[in-house]
């Protein structure tokens, strides 16, 4: 079984380098053990959470709602290494009623959830 992580680590050549890259592969390396099969199933997954959470966050008007699912979104962006997104959705489990932040997030989601397709592929 290959054991190699699916991603390449950050000193090789990327167009996307550093805190440019919406997903922090060097720490999702890390939390799946390198398994090259687990990171895979986490990015499918966590790509569909997160297109699932984000829809909820722009079609609920219920505060309690929206700070939930934030904090859900929050927690697994964090978990794969999405931190750009999980400050984002930070801000909305902070300031549920404020509906600004909503638009920053949603693009942050679609970027991830692109960057995800691109490693998939």
């Amino acid at each position: 079984m290959n054991t190699a992580p699916i991603f390449a680590p950050p000193d090789t050549p990327c167009e996307l380098r550093g805190e440019h890259r919406p997903v922090d592969l060097v720490f999702l390396a890390r939390q799946t053990g390198g398994d090259r099969a687990l990171e895979e199933e986490v990015l499918r997954l966590f790509a569909k959470q997160a297109a699932i959470l984000g829809n909820d966050l722009r079609s609920s008007s219920d505060c309690d709602f929206r700070k939930r699912q934030a904090h859900t979104l929050k927690g697994a962006a964090r978990a794969i290494g999405a931190f750009g997104l999980a400050d984002q959705a930070m801000l909305i489990e902070s300031d549920p009623d404020n509906t600004a932040p909503v638009t920053a997030l949603l693009r942050e989601v679609e970027t991830v959830r692109d960057y995800i397709a691109s490693l998939l592929r």
